[in-house]
């Protein structure tokens, strides 16, 4: 628990079996001011791996969920689905590409006030090579298209993030693939929800390959989803805006 909010960490991971029991212990590891634990509940989904992931898991103290059915944003309804009673649910990859005390600075972001916290990368320490050219340019693009569409400046689309439970229920994500980090973004942001982006540092993955930046399909893959993403969302959003509303904000957006 952190400072009175129930915290429930979810975890997607595809054949993580190398990473996966380190990015638990460290996420159990965590203590408040009153040397209690951080996390409540901790969820993995087992994404149709074919390794030991989820045992891996299990035996590091996590619960597991297991989908079968691939994608980045199916892994993440299937956890948040099992997931107890919580506060807050904290996202977290599976691939030690990032320093989990830095959960700390996300939920402080919450407790005060924050309905959504996205750890910026761009903001933080980025090791060299721990984000792909491509990566960072499809970044760079999404963060543009929010901006002149939305009117909000957004760094990055970090997968390691906080988010108060009741908020989350209200976006009624829908995603199932590389498209689920931006639906999040976006939809906040169109119900006027509080977002504050934490720096947090990025590192290079201790083992496997990164399933996005480590092979072209993944590159290609989560570009044309993110970008499929934030046109539909902004279509959606357009046609419930009556002409006249629409003007007024255009005349407001920057």
């Amino acid at each position: 628990m952190f400072k009175g909010l129930r915290v429930g960490a979810v975890i997607p991971a595809h054949n993580e079996e190398d990473n996966i029991g380190a990015v638990v212990a460290a996420l159990l590891e965590l203590d408040g001011e009153t040397d209690q634990p951080v996390i409540d509940d901790i969820v993995v989904c087992d994404n149709a791996s074919t390794d030991a992931t989820a045992r891996r898991a299990r035996d590091a103290g996590a619960r597991v969920a297991t989908e079968t059915t691939p994608g980045y944003g199916m892994a993440c309804l299937t956890a948040v689905a099992a997931l107890g009673p919580v506060d807050v649910v904290l996202f977290v990859d599976g691939d030690q590409a990032f320093d989990v005390r830095q959960s700390v600075d996300l939920l402080a972001a919450i407790e005060g006030g924050a309905d959504l916290a996205i750890g910026s990368r761009v903001l933080g320490k980025m090791e060299r090579g721990a984000l792909s050219f491509p990566q960072i340019f499809g970044n760079r693009v999404a963060g543009l298209l929010i901006r002149l569409l939305w009117g909000r400046k957004v760094t990055d689309l970090g997968p390691f993030r906080a988010i108060r439970a009741d908020a989350l229920r209200r976006l009624e994500m829908r995603d199932t693939a590389y498209g689920w980090t931006v639906e999040m973004q976006i939809k906040a942001i169109q119900s006027g929800m509080r977002l504050v982006e934490t720096p947090v540092d990025t590192r290079r993955r201790r083992f496997g390959t990164s399933k996005i930046g480590g092979t072209l399909k993944g590159v290609v893959g989560a570009s044309a989803g993110i970008l499929a993403t934030i046109l539909q969302l902004r279509s959606c959003h357009a046609g419930r805006v009556s002409p006249k509303r629409s003007n007024r904000n255009q005349e407001k957006t920057p």
